[in-house]
């Protein structure tokens, strides 16, 4: 699995960046009409292919399936409505998001491609219903996980990204810093530059 996973909000974001060196890059599209959200995701999907980036797309599996997308990232709220037998039969891979022991196992009890774990610091994208997690944590996951890559998301930055592997994190996944950033695609490169150290 990358190392360094980017998360955008909109295909126009990961247009400008994907051709930078990204390698996994997360489409996460919210209150957007289904025309709009299908048109986003088939355009990031052709967008991906050309640059030899892995898609995986957030929350709406029904149309990652319907648009031949290979990889879907599902939060507890949208497992519950997941075809799983449906995303398996298609060949479509899923990352998972988990807070506590109870995700984890609902998690690892799906054979996911990855889990997730977060917020490991504060974060300020979205108001979070979960404390920071804390470094210490990951570790206690990547036990649990063992050959499952183990994502670490919220709050992260460059300067935290060692410390983070070192905690066992395969994959750091990366929202706000880009998306604040006052030059986005130089941020996604020192991140592409520490993330291959």
């Amino acid at each position: 699995m990358q190392r360094f996973y980017l998360i955008v909000g909109h295909v126009g974001r990961l247009e400008l960046l994907v051709p930078h060196g990204v390698g996994l890059v997360q489409l996460r599209i919210k209150e957007q009409p289904d025309e709009e959200i299908r048109r986003q995701i088939a355009r990031a999907r052709d967008v991906c292919a050309v640059h030899g980036a892995q898609l995986v797309v957030n929350d709406h599996w029904q149309a990652a399936l319907d648009l031949r997308c290979g990889f879907v990232h599902l939060g507890q709220e949208d497992m519950d409505r997941a075809d799983f037998a449906a995303l398996r039969r298609a060949g479509v891979r899923y990352g998972l998001s988990t807070h506590d022991e109870t995700e984890l196992d609902r998690a690892l009890a799906l054979d996911p491609a990855y889990v997730a774990l977060g917020p490991i610091y504060p974060t300020l994208l979205k108001k979070m219903k979960w404390a920071p997690q804390g470094v210490h944590k990951i570790t206690r996951w990547k036990a649990r996980t063992g050959d499952i890559p183990l994502v670490a998301i919220g709050g992260l930055t460059p300067e935290r990204a060692p410390g983070v592997f070192a905690a066992g994190a395969d994959s750091v996944a990366v929202v706000t810093d880009i998306q604040t950033a006052a030059d986005p695609e130089a941020r996604t490169l020192e991140w592409i530059e520490t993330c291959a150290l």
